[in-house]
């Protein structure tokens, strides 16, 4: 039971946290010189998978831990992590950000969300998770929630975009973020791989494949180097300090309650966005969205929680006998 609750509370500060990143990032994309550039969208990716890599890196060598990195690098398991890696990183945020640039924000949020739903299906063919008809219902209901959020930020569409590589990139990112949680949790079952060693593994590569392959061929590697002599440069690596925390939070709670109802709490994160956003941007949300925002929060806890019951307020001793 102490694994259980310990479990989602990693999952919902896992969303809370990369609500918090999304929106710190949006600032940072809106200060010069990323306001100004065509592809600030992947150069703000690329030094944002870069600080997080930094930041880990610190985080483990204080910790006395990156000669159990490189040990795990050497193991199966660590080995699937990289290519988690690639999946969710390079392929998954790629899609991501190519969707953007061809169909538009909304469209792509729409179709990204539905990644925990691929997810849970992989977990339950590869790792025989089970989620009962309920926690299904709440996944699909929060799901159906998120899809109205974005479907109300739906813009007409990219002009001069390709709609079928924006879809393609669209699909491309379900497929790496959905299996790239899946992998994961095979990974950490491994002794030689817990969560925080998987995620050192994880942003390494991911930063790694973004700085010498993904920015050179997309050409942002100079505009990302010369972002840095600026103060945006700085709110990036603050939301990569906000990622961090989240992704340390999200791989405990992948390794403590499995990677359906992980993802499921995960996916909070577009309604704390909106709340980060009215503390951060003073963007006032509608009354539909606050709706919206309500059920995702609700539908995620649900999703997660196998018996409902434990929700409730647990009575004491006392006041049960006073009852009786």
């Amino acid at each position: 039971m102490k694994r259980e609750s310990g479990g989602k509370r990693y999952g919902i500060f896992s969303g809370a946290l990369w609500g918090l990143d999304t929106v710190v990032l949006a600032i940072a994309l809106a200060m010069t010189p990323f306001a100004s550039f065509e592809q600030s969208a992947l150069a703000g990716a690329v030094l944002h998978d870069v600080a997080c890599a930094v930041i880990l890196l610190v985080y483990m060598a204080i910790r006395g831990r990156l000669r159990d990195s490189a040990k795990a690098l050497r193991s199966r398991a660590g080995r699937a992590v990289v290519a988690a890696a690639l999946l969710g990183g390079p392929i998954g945020m790629s899609g991501y950000l190519i969707a953007i640039d061809n169909i538009g924000p909304g469209p792509t949020a729409i179709i990204s969300t539905f990644y925990p739903a691929l997810g849970t299906l992989l977990a339950f063919i590869l790792l025989k998770e089970r989620m009962a008809a309920r926690q299904i219902v709440a996944l699909l209901v929060a799901l159906a929630a998120i899809v109205a959020t974005g479907w109300t930020a739906t813009t007409d569409a990219v002009e001069g975009g390709n709609a079928v590589l924006g879809v393609a990139g669209a699909l491309a990112c379900v497929v790496g973020w959905g299996s790239e949680a899946v992998i994961l949790t095979w990974g950490m079952r491994d002794d030689t791989v817990d969560n925080e060693v998987a995620l050192q593994i994880r942003e390494t590569t991911s930063a790694a494949v973004y700085l010498f392959i993904v920015a050179p061929i997309a050409g942002v590697f100079g505009f990302t180097l010369h972002s840095l002599a600026h103060l945006s440069a700085g709110v990036a690596v603050l939301a990569g300090l906000a990622g961090t925390a989240s992704y340390l939070f999200y791989y405990k709670a992948l390794s403590a309650i499995g990677a359906s109802r992980g993802m499921a709490l995960n996916i909070s994160y577009s309604a704390w966005a909106v709340i980060f956003a009215l503390v951060l941007q003073g963007t006032v949300p509608t009354a539909f969205q606050i709706l919206c925002c309500a059920v995702i929060l609700v539908g995620t806890v649900l999703a997660a929680t196998p018996s409902w019951g434990d929700l409730l307020p647990r009575r004491t001793g006392t006041e049960s006998r006073n009852q009786a």
